[in-house]
């Protein structure tokens, strides 16, 4: 991949019982803005989970510094983008890094046992596996592996749910877990474990580890993975793909949606269009005319997307 002049965006997590939080948090939220960092950081006394996207040797330091801070088993991502994924820092302390549960786990306690791409492969094509998406609909609708049961949901504390109503009765079953990056299923296998499920097995870093790894003529996933970044999705090369986000209701929609009679860029798209009153509706024009008149004025602007060269300028000013 050529990734010169582009972004690095990295995701991690790590499951580990943490003491002074409030440090971790101040700790991690200087080191980034000193380095012109953007992107997510969630703190919990069970972990850490980001996603987080700069010029790559200050991405490269952070992942140094945050080894400093005793995370060493970060479940890392990288992929490379030409603008900016994101509009500003955020480093915030939570009851939990992934919310579920309302309560954080102990982070030694056991979860499902982690598959390699060819591994889980292998699992998949057995027909006895159950394949579980644990991910939201918005997600699901987009891309999934074949054979995936969907669960319906609208968010992952959903999700608790439907493992309490839909697979009490098979606490036996050989199950295939599968997320984004692989957070949500650590989680999930940590509640089922509780309930005595016995038979349970995550991808190791999820569905971006997957397609980073595994050849197109071997991979068995459909369509295209959503991110939770201004890049909306990726494609199997891990390219931004061909979504964009409805600003009216935050949901993906596709090159053919944004033909729909009830699409209004920035206000409006099929999902929302009927649930959006018009006083709503004009909120949302109005905060889209303001973008326009800040793009033409050539000043920052919400959903301002930043090029590599635009960036290092911002820097560079700031610097000054």
């Amino acid at each position: 991949m050529n990734t010169k002049q582009q972004f690095k965006i990295i995701s991690f997590y790590e499951f580990i019982n943490l003491n002074e939080i409030n440090n971790i948090s101040k700790s991690i939220q200087e080191f980034a803005s000193i380095n012109k960092i953007r992107g997510t950081v969630i703190i919990a006394s069970e972990g850490i989970n980001g996603s987080m996207a700069g010029i790559p040797h200050d991405i490269d330091k952070l992942l140094e510094y945050l080894k400093l801070l005793k995370f060493n088993y970060l479940n890392i991502k990288e992929t490379f983008c030409y603008e900016m994924p994101f509009y500003r820092l955020k480093v915030k302390i939570k009851k939990e890094i992934v919310s579920m549960l309302s309560n954080p786990i102990n982070a030694d306690l056991p979860r499902g046992i982690h598959l390699n791409s060819k591994e889980w492969n292998d699992l998949i094509s057995n027909d006895e596996t159950l394949i579980l998406d644990i991910r939201n609909t918005y997600e699901t609708d987009i891309g999934q592996f074949n054979s995936a049961i969907v669960t319906n949901s609208n968010s992952f504390a959903e999700f608790k749910n439907f493992v309490d109503s839909q697979l009490s009765t098979i606490k036996d079953k050989k199950i295939a877990m599968y997320c984004t990056g692989g957070i949500r299923c650590e989680k999930a296998s940590f509640y089922m474990k509780t309930l005595g499920f016995n038979d349970i097995y995550q991808l190791d870093g999820g569905i971006l580890k997957y397609l980073e790894d595994t050849p197109n003529d071997k991979s068995q996933w459909s369509g295209e993975c959503f991110v939770f970044d201004n890049r909306v999705s990726v494609n199997k090369f891990l390219e931004k793909g061909n979504y964009e986000l409805c600003r009216g209701c935050n949901n993906p929609i596709s090159k053919n949606e944004r033909f729909s009679n009830e699409y209004e860029k920035d206000v409006s798209c099929s999902h929302c269009y009927t649930k959006t009153n018009e006083l709503k509706k004009n909120k949302f024009r109005e905060r889209s005319k303001q973008v326009d008149l800040a793009k033409e004025r050539e000043e920052s602007y919400i959903y301002d997307n930043l090029n590599y060269n635009q960036y290092i300028e911002d820097i560079n000013l700031d610097n000054l």
